[in-house]
């Protein structure tokens, strides 16, 4: 019988679903650490899913899992989703309709996730302040425990490129910790 991915490639819906139902919570997990927008990543993953089934003839294995392959895909529509919000945040205060730090978002104020939107906040300040390469690299590798050959093969990198990216990360990091702690 032949694989999900080989399926998927011929065209099957239902490939498509078993694809979505053992993916989904994932990917839609990675676009909201991306983002840090619930409403965002319902909205971002549901856009990984529609490109994933455009561009299905073009699904990439590695050991097996088009997993990486997925990734990727997400990556690309976050990326492009954060580059049109920061051009559109910029013209708007350009235009002084609205105060550039004010981002939050409406759906996101549920009384229960407060504190813990806070201190994701809080951790995405700090990764904010890597360069959009290296934020990749981080997410991928240690918020969503891909392999760093998974990571490159998403990022379409070596894998040489994953590790220095990540231990620089590690680096800048720790120091930014450091003299937070530092500070009264």
């Amino acid at each position: 019988m032949p694989s999900t991915v080989e399926r998927l490639k011929s065209g099957s819906r239902a490939a498509m679903d078993e694809l979505y139902r053992e993916h989904a919570d994932e990917l839609y997990t990675y676009c909201y650490r991306r983002t840090g927008s619930w409403s965002a990543a319902e909205d971002l993953a549901a856009s990984t899913f529609l490109e994933v089934w455009r561009s299905r003839r073009k699904v990439v294995e590695v050991d097996g899992s088009p997993r990486p392959w997925l990734y990727g895909v997400a990556t690309n529509i976050c990326r492009n989703h954060l580059r049109s919000q920061y051009r559109a945040a910029g013209a708007l205060a350009r235009l002084h309709l609205i105060d550039s730090s004010d981002s939050a978002d409406p759906a996101d104020d549920v009384a229960s996730r407060i504190d813990a939107d806070r201190r994701f906040q809080q951790t995405l300040d700090r990764v904010d302040t890597l360069t959009e390469r290296d934020q990749e690299v981080f997410v991928l590798v240690l918020w969503e425990g891909l392999t760093y050959t998974e990571a490159a093969a998403a990022l379409d990198i070596p894998v040489g490129t994953v590790r220095s990216r990540l231990a620089r990360v590690r680096r800048q990091l720790r120091l930014a910790t450091d003299q937070e702690e530092l500070q009264p």
